[in-house]
């Protein structure tokens, strides 16, 4: 059923499980989005040390620059429309300064990222190699070390959580961007205009245009960003786990047993999984976005978690739906705001504790939907 308050379609969730298989057939219709009411570690042979397993390298950020290239001025021609775009060019110096200012935040925060990084691995391959070669069980100076090696990742999982809150106000960029943009092309139908107006206004919407393909570009790599740190973070914080415990017993474990159990089952690396095709396939989850702010966090949350529980190892496809209504140029704005729709759906699911590893995230176009959605597939 539709949730008429927050535009989600909760298309199943109640599993029913054959003892070695599961099919999307077994999902039943349909949930309401409301609330509902020790791993053993192998030790190396004392004659001969377990070789060091090295963290794995920070993932890649992005390197883009995103700086706009200015407005036009133009001259007051006293008509209405000429005050129009007046106000229009003066809201879009606004919003190209805040791109700049949120450009400049994020060299900032990918550049002290990378910083964090390197203490952290510097601190953590000091561990490993003190106790490749042996050492005292609990050795105060490993342990201060690891304390270290702990406090550089939380730094790190600062800077991811100061990234999402910029991710944030990019998106409310991107509001003001879609707005402008409908403005000006609005403005072209009033009436009393001069040419000097039409002219202006002409420039004035390439210029709005041009912005909202940059907003996409930022809040993209911004996206991608998240995913790849968040995942990252996610990671190493269980090798230090294990890290610990080899400081405490003066042995090297090597990596985290779940994250390697992870990366087995699901084809190893840390990179996303594998987009299928989800033809034919009826989605757990429909998120209709037909209105501004559209409050589907928690129907997911119920959702994909009731399918963790009777599927552990499920794997998600976050599907971006773009409407074709409004003919071939509306359709290439449709697809580029139900992608970044689907960011917003996947990074919402990262937030809530999916791994990385376990989304695939891809995009098609519907004659039969009425506005842009984002279908929740389970496999």
């Amino acid at each position: 059923m539709v949730l008429t308050r927050v535009g989600v379609l909760i298309v199943g969730a109640i599993l029913v499980l054959p003892a070695c298989s599961f099919t999307e057939e077994a999902l039943w219709p349909s949930l309401s989005g409301e609330d509902p009411a020790a791993q053993q570690q192998a030790q190396a042979p004392a004659s001969r040390p377990a070789p060091v397993e090295r963290a794995a390298p920070q993932p890649a950020l992005g390197t883009s620059n995103f700086e706009p290239a200015g407005v036009t001025p133009g001259a007051a021609t006293g008509t209405f429309v000429g005050k129009k775009v007046v106000d229009l060019r003066e809201e879009l110096r606004r919003l190209q300064g805040n791109i700049t200012a949120h450009n400049q935040q994020l060299q900032e925060l990918r550049a002290q990222m990378v910083r964090d990084a390197q203490q952290y691995h510097g601190a953590v391959a000091a561990i490993n190699t003190r106790l490749q070669v042996g050492t005292t069980p609990g050795n105060p100076v490993l342990e201060q070390q690891f304390n270290n090696a702990q406090n550089d990742l939380n730094r790190l999982a600062e800077d991811v959580s100061r990234m999402n809150s910029l991710a944030s106000e990019i998106g409310k960029d991107s509001t003001m961007s879609a707005y402008l943009s409908e403005s000006s092309r609005a403005a072209f139908n009033i009436s009393g205009a001069v040419d000097e107006d039409h002219r202006q206004l002409a420039i004035l919407s390439d210029e709005i245009d041009r912005t909202v393909v940059l907003i996409d570009r930022l809040l993209k790599e911004v996206s991608d960003d998240i995913r790849r740190q968040t995942a990252y973070v996610s990671t190493e914080r269980g090798n230090l786990n294990v890290l610990s415990s080899g400081i405490k017993s003066g042995e090297v474990y090597g990596g985290s047993l779940t994250n390697r159990a992870l990366a087995s089952a699901l084809g190893g690396g840390v990179s996303p999984a594998r987009v299928v095709d989800t033809a034919n396939r009826r989605p757990l989850v429909v998120i209709r976005f037909d209105r501004a702010n559209v409050a589907y966090q928690q129907a997911l949350y119920n959702a994909v978690g009731r399918v963790l529980e009777q599927r552990p190892d499920a794997v998600f496809d976050v599907v971006a739906v773009a409407t074709t209504s409004g003919g071939q140029a509306q359709t290439a704005i449709n697809q580029t705001r139900a992608q970044r729709n689907a960011e917003g759906v996947l990074r919402s699911l990262i937030e809530m504790g999916l791994p990385n590893q376990r989304v695939a995230m891809s995009s098609r176009v519907s004659d039969q939907a009425r506005n842009n959605e984002v279908h929740v597939y389970v496999r």
